[in-house]
């Protein structure tokens, strides 16, 4: 009986792009209305909102909380990077705290608001909204726009309006369910995560109040750095109805903006 080596085998599964040790998860959308709602922050992205273009004194706020992020002293310094090799970090940590992360980003200028809270809830949340709502151009703007998913803190009809009476001015719009990806805080809670959070960058062991003040700082010391870089482009089609109208013009589609962010300037 002919043998074939395990490399042989690697090599033809390789060969063929099949990989039996890897696997892809999906959640169905379960929201019956996911592409009217997904379409509408969309429209907000390119400063449009109910087929209408926004005004001047019209915003977009993306917003989110980012829970759980521990303090973690290492037990011992981490060592450079040098020519061939990679950075090491010390497995062992002492656990100094955590904070839960708050934050709201004025999608068209740029501009990252954020807050450190024990913990996530109603009333931590509606302090970031406070912060923000209360500042300049907000708190005169004819309308601001705030984009959320639909987590306990901000769900629902009662979310709705506690929001707008504390807040005229305030537009709750909630993502469909399972599309928390179409919100764009996501992306800058992405670069904290990969640029400020890992691996940690706070130093030894000395107390849990010292610890968690310097992840605050830290996290306070990159968001005045980072800027934000949004180009929404949005593709057109002939709708269906009218393809074979004589002098039918191209009509946007729903939920087919395309859009880049460059999150990144960081200064040391």
């Amino acid at each position: 009986m002919a043998r074939i080596s395990d490399s042989t085998v690697w090599r033809w599964l390789h060969e063929d792009a099949i990989r039996p040790w890897q696997h892809r998860c999906w959640i169905f959308p379960r929201d019956p209305h996911f592409q009217a709602k997904a379409g509408r922050i969309l429209d907000l992205y390119e400063r449009r909102w109910q087929g209408q273009p926004l005004r001047e004194d019209e915003y977009v706020i993306s917003a989110d909380e980012k829970t759980s992020i521990q303090a973690r002293l290492r037990i011992h310094p981490s060592l450079p990077s040098g020519p061939g090799k990679t950075m090491r970090v010390e497995h062992e940590y002492v656990r100094g705290g955590a904070w839960a992360y708050l934050a709201a980003l004025d999608v068209h200028r740029a501009k990252v608001f954020g807050r450190c809270e024990a913990t996530t809830g109603i009333a931590p949340f509606e302090r970031l909204v406070d912060q923000v709502m209360s500042q300049a151009p907000y708190d005169t703007a004819r309308r601001v726009f705030w984009v959320m998913d639909n987590g306990s803190s901000h769900r629902g009809q009662a979310s709705v309006q506690r929001l707008m009476k504390a807040h005229p001015r305030l537009v709750p719009v909630h993502g469909p369910v399972h599309a928390s990806w179409l919100n764009q805080i996501e992306i800058y809670f992405s670069i904290v995560q990969r640029k400020v959070l890992t691996p940690e960058r706070l130093p030894l062991p000395g107390g849990g109040r010292r610890a968690t003040g310097e992840l605050r700082a830290l996290l306070r010391k990159h968001r005045s750095s980072i800027r934000v870089e949004v180009h929404p482009r949005r593709s057109q089609r002939l709708d269906r109805a009218n393809a074979h109208s004589p002098g039918a013009q191209p009509a946007p589609q729903a939920g087919s903006l395309k859009y880049v962010s460059e999150l990144l300037k960081r200064t040391t």
